[in-house]
Parts: structure tokens; sequence; C-alpha cells
């Protein structure tokens, strides 16, 4: 039978359930500026009826309500909207880092044109051209070499400020990688917290929320996919791995690799196995160091060697007015002191490569003229061996064009004696040296008798750099060579000092009997100076004034792109918050209005149990004998 008491305990019930719902709200109020929180919601049901059908009970008109109490407190969040963020954490991060970067990068080439390295390269142009007007002048001598000191000057701090923000995003993606390491260790802890809390049939809505906040964070710094559908494993994968699986985690680590200037690759802590990753903070980082930073010293090293090279070609076979000649106007250094160009690759202490940066052959050719047979050279490119074939009716040029329209990392031209000369140029791929000449092979007769470059045809025959004394395979008698630079000669090349201590020895005129040219001879200064306009650069960068302009536009292309798409993302990610606030979010005057319900409903029940403490009163303080 029904207690006396029972209206009492319904009354209880119904204030602790109510205070309840005042401090659920009033929790949600406190924490209306708490990043990541979701308002929570009480969730209220019936308390189980006195009687049950199946059980014996006394004769009532039906079941007796017991009241009402709170049945859990849950977070109010749309799931699929979250993970959605997820997804989108790790392209904004992505944008974010490149844009950030690039942004850098691009005002390292806009430089106030004055003092810019073009303007630089333009002047030393200029030198050259006012001394072939006065090739016996010693004030145009002076300002040659003092204008080739301030370019070399420029090129070196290009390269240095360069190479500054490409150690920056290394030392970014190390420290990304510990705040990455930091966070799947805070999520694994929050972990252990939850599953005792869920042990007890508990909502640990606040540790949900710190957990939600931290998958969020981790994914801005790469690409992460969030399984809860079992309730004793939390799991997040990135590329179908795990990183946490319940109470276990799988951490990161970055180890300095020798290959790439000891930059450091991220691999798994616990097999030291390289991770893989495209997207994110800690993609951008990657591909920024590694492909466009990267990129951009090797162009600039590229166009810093080519026209040294070509400087010190005309320059060393010229003649100065005091008879001084076979001077380099740059100095060079090279990469190894081994005058065949072998190197020891493996550091193991043997010589089993051959490093060359050029090779040049014997017979002088005319560009228009035609070798008359076919064959097809192969060189070495960034994804394998390259096929150049050429055939009867081709011009000299015309084989020269196409091996500097594939894809082959070298280039080819003719050079002022009318020789072909092949020049290395930068490797794509990360671990492979720049300016080595890799490999040069011919079918046919074209590098053979006809230009006098290589020994003979086919296979047997071919230059292959992955063997000391490689130039063995050159065409005996003349073909020449020149062993490879020491690596980034954008940040190291100077003037001749021989030269500075005595500027007579610039030469401006050339020789064609092999003594002092006559005075006013002018065709060393005059080939020197038309170099801003020839040809030397390979694929869309044929001339030095061509490689600024395109190296300008390429990185400002890149920005923009950037900038763009992390602006589209920025909305995206508005759009996104803006719909996760409309449904989690704290709204004040929805809980001004849900405080408002429970307040009365707490003084309706606080009414409802004074009437039944005064028929209580009656009943055992008013009756009786």
């Amino acid at each position: 039978m029904s207690s006396t008491f029972s209206g009492i305990e319904i009354g209880k019930r119904s204030l602790n359930t109510h205070q309840l719902g005042l401090t659920t709200i009033g929790h949600n109020i406190s924490n209306a500026s708490t990043e990541g929180y979701s308002r929570q919601r009480i969730k209220l049901e019936t308390v189980e009826p006195l009687y049950r059908p199946q059980l014996n009970r006394e004769e009532v008109p039906g079941q007796i309500g017991q009241g009402v109490q709170g049945a859990s407190i849950e977070r109010v969040r749309d799931e699929l909207l979250e993970k959605r963020i997820v997804s989108e954490g790790n392209l904004t991060g992505y944008w974010r880092t490149r844009d950030s970067y690039l942004l850098q990068v691009d005002q390292i080439h806009q430089e106030p044109y004055d003092t810019s390295v073009r303007a630089m390269l333009d002047k030393f142009w200029n030198g050259w051209q006012e001394l072939s007007l006065r090739p016996d002048g010693q004030p145009e001598r002076q300002a040659v070499l003092r204008r080739g000191e301030a370019l070399m000057d420029g090129i070196n701090m290009r390269y240095s400020r360069l190479q500054q923000v490409r150690k920056m995003a290394d030392e970014d993606v190390v420290g990304s990688v510990r705040e990455v390491n930091g966070l799947l260790r805070d999520i694994k802890a929050l972990n252990e917290e939850i599953v005792k809390s869920e042990a007890l049939d508990d909502n640990p809505n606040d540790l949900y929320d710190r957990r939600d906040l931290l998958v969020n964070k981790l994914s801005d710094y790469l690409p992460v996919t969030v399984d809860n559908r079992d309730a004793d494993e939390f799991q997040i994968h990135t590329g179908g791995l795990h990183l946490i699986q319940g109470k276990q985690a799988s951490y990161l680590d970055t180890i300095p690799n020798p290959q790439n200037e000891g930059m450091h690759t991220i691999v798994w802590q616990s097999n030291g196995e390289e991770f893989h990753l495209t997207m994110g903070k800690l993609g951008a980082l990657i591909e920024l160091r590694d492909k466009d930073i990267r990129g951009e010293i090797q162009s600039l090293d590229d166009m810093t060697i080519a026209f040294a090279d070509m400087v010190n070609s005309i320059h060393r076979a010229a003649w100065s007015a005091n008879g001084s000649t076979g001077n380099d106007f740059f100095r060079e250094y090279p990469l190894v002191d081994n005058l065949s160009g072998n190197y020891d690759s493996s550091g193991n202490g043997v010589l089993d490569s051959t490093y060359v940066y050029r090779l040049t052959g014997i017979n002088a050719l005319s560009a228009e003229s035609q070798p008359g047979f076919a064959g097809t050279i192969t060189l070495d490119g960034p994804d394998g061996q390259v096929n150049v074939p050429y055939y009867p009716m081709d011009t000299v040029q015309m084989i020269v064009d196409r091996i500097n329209a594939s894809p082959a990392e070298l280039t080819a031209r003719l050079n002022g004696e009318g020789r072909l000369e092949l020049r290395a140029g930068i490797a794509a791929n990360i671990g492979t040296p720049d300016f080595v000449i890799r490999h040069v092979e011919d079918s046919g007769q074209f590098l053979t008798g006809y230009a006098g470059l290589l020994g003979g045809s086919g296979p047997g025959a071919a230059y292959d750099w992955q063997q000391p004394d490689a130039v063995l395979a050159l065409r005996p008698g003349g073909a020449a060579y020149s062993v490879a630079p020491l690596s980034h000669p954008s940040g190291w090349l100077r003037v001749n000092d021989d030269l500075l201590r005595d500027p007579a020895r610039v030469a401006s005129g050339l020789s064609d009997t092999g003594r002092i040219p006559p005075d006013g001879d002018n065709r060393a200064a005059l080939g020197i100076s038309q170099l801003r306009h020839q040809p030397v650069l390979s694929g869309l960068t044929p001339t030095f004034d061509d490689w600024f302009a395109l190296a300008a536009a390429d990185i400002g292309l890149k920005g923009e792109i950037s900038a763009q798409s992390l602006e589209s993302q920025k909305l995206v990610m508005e759009e996104l918050e803006v719909l996760r606030q409309s449904i989690s979010g704290v709204n004040m005057d929805e809980e001004f209005s849900e405080m408002i319900k429970f307040q009365h409903g707490y003084n309706a029940a606080a009414r409802f149990v004074t009437v039944i403490d005064k028929m209580l009163d009656t009943i055992i303080n008013r009756l009786g004998v």
C-alpha cells in the first residue's frame, strides 16, 4: 500500500531535480566563453510507478506516479557536424601555413629595385658594355669589379634569407611534432579518465569537450579521422594508421636526414619508419621546406652557377691590356679535389662515383648544319632515363632545343667556339646531388663522331656517374669536362681576389693568334655584356633577365593561390562554427528561459511540499482522542 509520506518523497525528488536543472544552467552560463564547451541539458523522466501489473498490488484505480528524476545530463551536439569540422581542420592548417611562409619568400623577391639583385645584374651588364666601349680603360675595369662584388653580395644575401626561411620551416616541423605528441598524450590521459567515468554509467561531458577540443587542435597539424563507435575504445586515425586506440598512443619523432642537408624527417617513434603526410600544418611545412623553398634556393643556385660559368668561360679565354689571360672572373670552388671528379658518395672511404658539372665536345659545330643521321640520346631525369630522339633532317640547334625542352636535368648549348656543351642542372629528388651530370648515352653518332663528346655509341660506351673514372667514356683527344662545384654556389660565389688586387688583369679582348690582342679589341667585354640576352638556362627561363621575371611571378602566383585558398577555407570554417554554435553554443536568452522554467518548477515543488506538510501536521497533531 502507498505510504502516508509518499507526497513528501515526490516533492523532494522534484526539488532535487529542478535544483539539478538550475545547476546545469548555471554551469552553461559560467562556461559561455569557454573554448570548445558544449551546452548541456538535463534529461528528465518519470520515476517508475509503485506498482506493476505483473505484481500483486492493492486495489487502486491505476498506477500511482512517483514524481520526476534526472535521467542524465547530456551535451547538445551534432556528431556529423563535429566530424566535418575535424575533417576541414587540416585544410585550414595547410593553407594558413603556406600563406604565412610564401609571404616571407615573396618579400625576399620584392626588393626595392635600386638595391635588388636584378638591378645589380643590370649594372653588371652595363659595366661590361662600358668596358667594351673603352677596352683599355682602368676606371671601367674598377666599375666592373665593384659591380660584380655588389651583385655577388646581393645573391649571397638572397640565398642566406631563403636558407633562413627554410631553416625556420624545419624548426617549425620539429616544434609541431612536439605539439602533436603533447596533444596525443593529453587525449590518451583523457581517454583513461573517461573510461573510468563511463564504467560508473556517468556522462563525463566536460571531459568529452576537452577531448574534442584537443582533437580539433590535432586536426590542424595533420589529417585525422575519429572513430568512437566502440564505447571502450576511442580511436583516431591518420592515413589509415592508428594515432590513438583507447589507452594506446602512437607517437611521432624527428631525426636529421643527412641527404637533406640535415633537415628533419618525421618518423614513427616506435619503429623509426618515415611518416608520410601531405596535408595539415605538418604537410604544408614539409612541402614548403623540401619543394617550394628548396626549389627557390636550387633555382637561385642554377642561375648563379650558370651565370658565373658563362662569364668565366669567356673571361678565361680573353686577354687583358697587360697581357694577362687564363683568369676566372669569379672564383669557383670544386666539390671534389680529384681532377677526374671521382667522389666517395657512400662515405665508406672508397671512390665510387664521378661528380662532373660540364662536358664539352671536341668539334666546332654550326647551329644550322644538319648532321644527317638519326639516333636517340639518353639522359637522366627526375623519374629515370629520358630519351631524346634526333632525325636526319634536324639541325644542330633543333637537337639542342629538344634536349633543353626534355625533362632531363641538364642543359645543352653551343659555346663561343661552337662546341657542344652539356651542363648539369638542379636535381628534383632529395638525395640526388645538384650540378652533377648523371648519364649521357647516344645510340647514333651525334654525340660521338659528330660533336666529339663520347668515345662510342650505345650503352657500353655511355657516360654514367655511378662509377669512378666515368670521364674515360669521353672522346679521347680533347673532350673537356669540369668537376662539380661546391653545393649552393649562390651562398659562396665571389669575384676572383686576384682581379681585385690587380684590376688591370680584367680581360676585355680576344686573341686569334695566341698572343696579346691589338689595342682596342673589345670582343670579350662585348661577349660578356651580350650574355644577358642569350638563352643559357633551361625550361621556361632561357635568359638571365627572364629568370628574375619568372621567379618573382612564380612565387607571387603561389602566394596568391594560398591567400585565396586560405580565405575560402576561413569562410567554410566560419560557417561550420556558426552552425556549431547554433547547436552546441550557449545562448543566454535560451538559458534564461530554461532558468525561469526550472525556477518556477522549483517554487511549485516547494509549495507542494508545504501543502503536504500541513496535511501531515493535521493528521499527526490534530487528530486523536
